[in-house]
């Protein structure tokens, strides 16, 4: 029995392995294009109206909206927690695009190695699993028996992970807050010099204008930056706990010893048009059991 059990899941293995490469992360073209987008649009309007973008350049002002942004997220945001935002706007520039049909045809596969070898002939493939998560609940699966101890083990698991998605938005959120406030700091700053100067008129009217470019500095920081990534970070962690959702049923259905039929069917709720669309990989050749 054992040996017949290798055999198998050697067979399911050299089958598996070319279709469940894992996405390769590439670059997120909506979000360079919505960051060129922006910018374009501010300088052009810059240009319409005449003014040398140059003007705009005031270490001053940049230096005091920048570092007091700056010294709000470390007043207000933990170590870790800040560690853990940064990294998550970094990663903002890149996807990793998840098919949803091609993973539910992954779970069905899985399904059906354990209907016909055993809840163990999965084990060797879950390191060629497309998606960690899937791995990870596949692995728990086998290790924890009781069905309703492992629900409530993903679900917190699920429950953790939107909870920290929603965490490194609101880092985000708060600057964008605090950054505008700051620039009218750094205009009242501007101000203050522009006075000291009142005797002479022709400096006073250059100095006013150079004054309120700190309070653009602050409005373009929190409307072109700080407050659309946070919006962006909450959009893919809503993506991301829908996809993981779609795997917890899957397992659950898994353990349930559900036909593969009606997980299909089951999990068919998670899709939308786009993933049945797209070029998703063929469903392994193997037939319900």
């Amino acid at each position: 029995m054992a040996t017949s059990q290798a055999a198998l899941s050697e067979q399911v293995r050299a089958q598996a392995a070319p279709d469940q490469a894992r996405p390769a992360r590439r670059i997120d073209m909506l979000f360079v294009a919505g960051v060129v987008v922006a910018l374009g649009a501010v300088l052009a309007g810059i240009h319409a109206a005449g003014i040398s973008v140059g003007y705009f350049f005031q270490p001053t002002g940049a230096l005091i909206v920048v570092g007091g942004t700056l010294g709000v997220m470390l007043v207000t945001t933990p170590r870790h927690s800040l560690i853990h935002s940064i990294r998550r706007v970094l990663d903002l520039a890149t996807s990793q695009e998840v098919n949803r049909e091609s993973l539910i045809e992954e779970i069905i596969f899985f399904t059906r190695i354990a209907r016909r070898g055993g809840l163990l002939a999965i084990e060797p493939l879950l390191a060629q699993a497309q998606h960690p998560f899937l791995a990870q609940a596949l692995q728990m699966a086998l290790d924890v028996g009781n069905r309703a101890e492992l629900q409530v083990v993903l679900e917190n698991e699920l429950r953790l992970r939107e909870r920290q998605g929603e965490a490194d938005a609101k880092t985000l959120e708060v600057a964008g807050g605090f950054a505008p406030t700051i620039g009218i700091l750094g205009t009242v700053v501007g101000l203050i010099q522009v006075l000291r100067q009142f005797s002479n008129l022709s400096a006073v009217g250059a100095g006013i204008g150079t004054a309120f470019v700190s309070t653009i500095y602050g409005l373009a920081l929190a409307n072109l930056l700080l407050l659309p990534a946070a919006h962006r970070i909450r959009a893919r962690v809503a993506e991301n706990f829908e996809t993981q959702e779609m795997i917890i049923e899957g397992v659950l259905a898994f353990i349930d010893t559900v036909h593969p039929s009606l997980i299909r069917m089951r999990l068919g709720a998670f899709l939308r048009p786009a993933d049945a669309s797209s070029s998703a990989p063929k469903p392994r050749p193997a037939h319900d059991s």
